[in-house]
Parts: structure tokens; sequence; C-alpha cells
């Protein structure tokens, strides 16, 4: 199994009411990925962080294999989510991939 860890800051232009909805909506967009990607076994966007948080956002996931993640990657769905719901309002993006 491989696990998918990424860690998003929002871009400062936006208001705080305004990032909260934004975290919100990304946490339903991806999430709502589970079930039609191949090899996607887990999806969780955290989007409660305590103040001694560096990042806004945390999406974990888990695939079945390191080939399941790579297709996740390029996958018409997920690439719709990343280009027109998470890359617009994020500034800044930290990956961790690894094998459990």
């Amino acid at each position: 199994m491989v696990k998918h860890v990424i860690l998003w800051t929002l871009k400062d232009e936006f208001t705080a009411e305004q990032k909260e909805m934004i975290k919100a909506d990304i946490k339903e967009s991806l999430e709502g990925l589970k079930g039609k990607i191949p090899g996607l076994l887990e999806i969780h966007v955290n989007t409660k962080r305590l103040e001694s948080s560096t990042a806004d956002l945390m999406l974990d996931s888990s695939f079945e294999s390191a080939e399941a993640l790579k297709g996740y990657a390029v996958h018409p769905e997920h690439v719709a989510v990343a280009d027109g719901r998470v890359r617009p309002f994020t500034a800044a993006r930290a990956c961790l991939d690894y094998e459990v």
C-alpha cells in the first residue's frame, strides 16, 4: 500500500471566511473521488487545524500501489478537481508519498 499526503497553504488574498468556504469545497471535491478512481482505497481531507499549524489543509490518501498513485495523478476526474478546485486557491504545496 502507498500513502499520499499533501499539505496546502491557501493564498493570502482570501479572507478567513473565504478560506473556510474554499477548504470545505476542496474537502468535498477530493473526498468525492472515492470509488471513482481505480486503486484509490481511502481519501480524507482535514480542514480543522490548530493555530500552531503552518498549513491550511491536508490530504491523506491511500492507494493499492505506486502504479495506482500514478494513475490517480493523471485520472481525468482528479485532474479536474486539482485544476479547478485546488490549484487556483493554493499558494504552496508539500507532498510526501511512502510505502506502508
